[in-house]
């Protein structure tokens, strides 16, 4: 009786997709007849409602708040889980809106980018980079911004179980020149890219389904992809990690920094040591600025076993 009732809920949600990817294009649509301080405002007012109405994952949302900042008030705990469902809902619009940035210069206005030098000179000279990044502000959008700016990127994501949905969405990810892997062919394709010259863009804040590596991750032990490691020492390419935030003017900042690789080796414990080097730095940013972070994520699902 549980599996058919199970297996009809699974038939009814599957039949929604194709009117859940019409509701997307039409709000899209929407959302680019706006200005943009009309679409901020929309934005804002959408994360009001999903966070103090709808109160969608709000017990999750506060939960991993508290339990990553033990010291700060209810009242602030409560005001950064608000900020959390507007950036969310911020990002949603500026995804939407990624069909107006038509040039570098429309690109430029929305993003600025610091990195180091090597950086740059790793574009330069056509090598390979890994670069990790998370699920930090308005990061559709940097990442279309990013690869105008400085080259092509190859992201890759995790696929939408609304291939309607999963579809429009990747349209609006390389409509200038990006292109998307899926996860479960990120490491053959993430070395082809390597060996071209490419870079390779993977979120480095998610939990492994079947990994058996845990590390401190904002005050828990959490279990992390080994990948851009793997992918960076199986290669030589150097591996940055990339943090963005939003700015008052209604803009992104966004920094790359390299992460030292030169000590280790080709592995198992150096992809480790390597994981935990840019895991730290996804952590002390978040904490410096937990209001860009996906907090709605159930990042902490999968517990470590018993020693």
């Amino acid at each position: 009786m549980k599996s058919t009732r199970k297996t009809f809920k699974q038939a009814l949600k599957r039949s929604s997709y194709p009117l859940t990817a019409a509701l997307f294009i039409l709000l899209g649509f929407i959302a680019r007849k706006m200005s943009r301080v009309q679409a901020l405002r929309l934005a804002r007012l959408l994360g009001y409602v999903a966070c103090d109405a709808l109160r969608s994952r709000r017990s999750l949302v506060l939960d991993n708040l508290r339990q990553t900042f033990p010291g700060k008030s209810g009242q602030v705990i409560r005001h950064l889980a608000r900020q959390t469902y507007i950036t969310q809902a911020r990002n949603v619009i500026e995804l939407l809106r990624i069909p107006l940035i038509s040039n570098e210069q429309d690109a430029r206005d929305l993003v600025a980018i610091h990195a180091d030098s090597s950086f740059h000179e790793t574009m330069a000279q056509n090598h390979g980079a890994v670069v990790v990044s998370a699920h930090l502000s308005s990061w559709e959008v940097i990442g279309v911004c990013a690869g105008m700016l400085l080259t092509p990127l190859h992201i890759v994501i995790k696929p939408i179980k609304n291939k309607y949905l999963d579809r429009r969405i990747n349209q609006l990810r390389t409509l200038h020149g990006n292109r998307v892997i899926y996860k479960d062919q990120a490491v053959r394709q993430g070395l082809q890219v390597l060996k071209s010259g490419g870079i390779i863009v993977i979120l480095g804040d998610q939990s492994k389904k079947h990994g058996n590596f845990y590390t401190d991750f904002l005050g828990r032990k959490s279990s992390v992809v080994l990948g851009p490691a793997f992918l960076s020492l199986k290669t030589g390419a150097p591996l940055f990690v990339e943090t963005c935030r939003s700015l008052d003017n209604g803009s992104y900042e966004v920094n790359i920094q390299e992460i030292p690789t030169s000590d280790l080796d080709y592995t198992r414990e150096d992809i480790r040591t390597l994981t935990v080097r840019y895991t730290k730095v996804l952590d002390g940013f978040i904490r410096d600025h937990p209001e860009e972070w996906l907090w709605l994520h159930n990042r902490w699902k999968r517990k470590p076993p018993p020693q």
